[in-house]
């Protein structure tokens, strides 16, 4: 499944999920591996790290030009059509796309060359407390395309003087050598958007952009999440040659004071941390699945998740949009120090992902929110300079919504002015046995006094491990109940803080992390334990706790 609606009526496309020929690096044997999947599920690989090569044969019916999208390969991706170099990609949690001109109708070989290993050339994905796994993750889709054909659709909402308007912005993209010109003509509910003739040169691509009033449409929020699908359809003539379904929602997003707002109504974010990890099937989680979990999540009464610490699979962020959870997403980096930021590919590498997260996943209106580098080097110079060319890309491609970053760098941190919201990663009663109250008030205070004043501030991270199962009437640490103490006691402090404009409790559910690197010797069963739920999704004590407090 690659979305939750249709997105083509005339585009013909082909979802390639199913087996697919596998084989480790220097292994002959030839395995039969599920797509989307994690190569760990096969009892070969459970923990196997390194490179391997997933074969796929397809057959086309009639000749022509190819579009074959990846919605996500861990970690890096070479790819080969019938022998031939098409694409090559970093990062496993964003999309990527290659266009195969004129393919003959036949049998084709697809090739994919998939390494999860860690090293130099991958800045990004190091040993962490989280677990990286490896395959091709998430869905592939093939589909027949005109020499021209509709690249990317941005739709942005706006709220002016009380009415509603939409800017469409549509990027075609002419794949042949010579010039052509197109209609171009959007439908949204009963209004239709008809742009000027388009020309778009050989070998080029070209945007269009068109503002409309829209006078009478529900708006998307949290209580109300009202869904509008647009399509747009390119024809040549009187030929329709290709089309693109989104599905968007109206609403607007800004920060007034110190408050968070959503479509002029202030919001406080009650949410989870969330991992893309499950006990049985790895990061490639089936949409039961993610089901389960948005419905275990919502009967504790959360309003936002945080996708922690990538961009997540679409489908979920459809699930999001469908349900009105407000989806703080952020980039691919976390717990960098500053020896990693200066990896030679650290720059290059977050670009392309800070790109292809926001580009890729513009229209959803559930996500509110971009953030950055968790817990990075922002107490240094260096690492400043990296946080701020990081918020400049992302503001210079996306105006309608704040920025924020994690920090933990208490009282060292230099770069709390940069974002538009301060968000602070605390584990009082946990890691330090600290007066939770006196706590907040000091590191609310350092903010004010270090670049923060004036500034909405988010706990991004508060939480304690348990093991599941394990009860103590001492509520000793790691027990169900001192977990439960804990998240009770830092809930009913920051909820009622006027500072403070949301709190996203570490984690919803268990999480395996890498043995490579330090992150095993803290973490019981090679798993980060502060989910409320265990990696197969049973509730722990501190389940009901959230609940009440969240419902209250």
């Amino acid at each position: 499944m690659i979305r939750l609606f249709e997105q083509h009526q005339i585009r013909k496309i082909k979802e390639l999920d199913g087996m697919w020929e596998f084989s480790p690096e220097g292994d002959i044997t030839k395995y039969q591996l599920p797509v989307p999947g994690c190569w760990e599920q096969h009892p070969n690989f459970s923990t196997y790290r390194g490179k391997g090569t997933y074969r796929k044969t397809i057959v086309i019916t009639e000749s022509s030009t190819l579009r074959l999208e990846f919605k996500g390969i861990s970690h890096t991706a070479i790819v080969y059509f019938d022998g031939e170099l098409v694409a090559k990609h970093y990062n496993a949690y964003t999309p990527f796309s290659t266009i195969i001109k004129q393919v003959e109708k036949g049998t084709h070989e697809i090739k994919v060359l998939v390494d999860n290993s860690f090293g130099e050339h991958s800045a990004l994905h190091i040993p962490n407390d989280y677990y990286t796994y490896g395959g091709i993750t998430r869905p592939v889709s093939l589909a027949c395309i005109s020499d021209t054909y509709i690249k990317q659709i941005r739709f942005t909402p706006s709220l002016e003087d009380g009415l509603w308007y939409g800017q469409l912005d549509v990027t075609i993209h002419n794949t042949s050598k010579n010039v052509a010109t197109f209609n171009l003509v959007s439908t949204l509910d009963h209004y239709e958007m008809t742009f000027p003739d388009v020309e778009v040169l050989g070998d080029s691509e070209t945007t269009v952009s068109l503002k409309q009033k829209f006078p009478d449409i529900t708006p998307w929020s949290h209580k109300n999440p009202k869904l509008y699908s647009l399509h747009t359809i390119l024809s040549s003539g009187d030929i329709s040659i290709d089309d693109l379904i989104e599905r968007v929602g109206f609403r607007t997003v800004n920060i007034i004071g110190t408050k968070l707002q959503v479509n002029g109504e202030t919001v406080f974010l009650k949410g989870f941390n969330r991992h893309e990890d499950y006990a049985t099937v790895g990061c490639a989680i089936p949409l039961t699945l993610m089901v389960h979990d948005m419905d275990l999540m919502q009967d504790m009464g959360v309003n936002a998740l945080r996708t922690c610490h990538y961009p997540n699979d679409e489908i979920f962020l459809d699930l999001c949009d469908e349900r009105g959870i407000l989806v703080w997403e952020e980039n691919h980096a976390r717990g960098l120090l500053l020896e990693d930021m200066q990896n030679p590919n650290f720059d290059r590498q977050c670009e392309d992902c800070n790109r292809e997260m926001v580009e890729n996943h513009y229209n959803h209106p559930c996500i509110i929110l971009w953030g950055i580098l968790n817990e990075c080097a922002s107490e240094t110079q260096e690492g400043r300079m990296k946080y701020q060319i990081q918020y400049d890309q992302i503001r210079s491609m996306d105006t309608s919504r704040p920025t924020t970053s994690a920090t933990c760098r208490h009282f060292t941190d230099i770069s709390l002015d940069l974002p538009d919201i301060v968000s602070f990663n605390m584990y009082s009663g946990w890691y330090k046995d600290v007066p939770v109250k006196e706590r907040n008030e000091e590191e609310i205070e350092w903010i004010r006094n270090s670049g923060g004043d004036g500034k909405p501030i988010i706990v991004s991270e508060v939480g304690a491990a348990a093991i599941y199962g394990y009860r103590d009437r001492t509520r000793c640490k790691w027990s169900e109940e001192r977990q439960a103490d804990i998240i009770e006691e830092n809930l009913k402090v920051y909820m009622n803080d006027e500072h403070i404009i949301g709190v996203f409790i570490w984690q919803f559910a268990d999480c395996r992390v890498t043995e490579e690197g330090p992150w095993f010797a803290t973490r019981a069963r090679c798993h980060n334990n502060k989910g409320v739920v265990d990696e197969y999704r049973r509730p722990k004590i501190a389940y009901d706790i959230v609940k009440k407090i969240f419902n209250s």
